[in-house]
């Protein structure tokens, strides 16, 4: 669905960061998800929405990510059903049974994808906008895209999700926190904002909290690596502290 590889791959350029702060973009935006090259986007200003209440629209371009990897085939959903509650549903069963890594960031990106498909064509717009204007560093008219598409459709939580990670890149850490709750209620399964919890709880030095937070994400995503690598690692700082 190119709206969706649109959206992950402008996400993907916000700005270089340190450590910490690749970890929760890597986290919250995509985990280990690759998807091909795509050509560069150009975001016409003034261009019509298919409903009503149209946004003020950026004048900005998103050139997509390049050198990326082709996604890995992903395995066929066990399910017949039309819903897209149910086919998620099957996903998460899915990927909570799969214990092979590359296998299970296949089924991964079929959810993160259906996660940006909101149902309403200009949320979807709002959203790629507000990815463009994040790839540019205009952080104030992503943040002004990211609230209309809440108010448009307040269920909707990658709009909290991307306003989470909006709000970690400029340090505002209870702001971030704050979305990452709301991206939870939502999407109580979503492994990306709870290794998002994580990352933060660990830039604040709440090593417990955050071993919770990646433990969460386990136990949705038994094969995320990366939570992995962040649970083994605060385990043996924790453990060589109590020594």
């Amino acid at each position: 669905m190119p709206l969706a590889r649109l959206l992950l791959e402008g996400m993907r350029g916000i700005v270089k960061v340190d450590a910490m702060r690749a970890l929760f973009l890597c986290a919250v935006l995509g985990t280990a998800l690759a998807f091909p090259t795509a050509e560069r986007v150009n975001v016409q200003k003034g261009g019509a929405l298919p409903e009503t209440g149209e946004p003020q629209q950026p004048d900005v371009k998103l050139k997509a990510a390049e050198g990326l990897d082709a996604q890995a085939p992903a395995a066929p959903v066990d399910s017949t059903s039309d819903d897209p509650a149910d086919r998620l549903d099957a996903l998460f069963a899915q990927l909570k049974r799969e214990r092979s890594p590359e296998a299970a960031e296949a089924i991964a990106g079929q959810i993160q994808a259906a996660w940006l498909e909101s149902g309403s064509a200009t949320v979807d717009l709002l959203m790629l906008w507000a990815a463009t204007a994040s790839a540019t560093s205009d952080a104030g008219v992503a943040f002004d895209l990211l609230e209309q598409a809440m108010v448009l459709k307040p269920d909707y939580a990658e709009a909290y999700n991307a306003r989470a990670t909006a709000n970690f890149l400029l340090s505002r850490y209870g702001r971030s926190l704050a979305d990452i709750e709301q991206t939870l209620i939502r999407e109580p399964r979503h492994f990306g904002a709870l290794m998002g919890l994580g990352a933060i709880l660990e830039q604040l030095d709440r090593k417990d909290g955050a071993m919770d937070a990646y433990r969460r994400a386990l136990a949705v995503y038994p094969a995320m690596r990366e939570a992995q690598e962040a649970l083994g690692r605060l385990a043996d700082e924790t453990s060589g502290q109590s020594l």
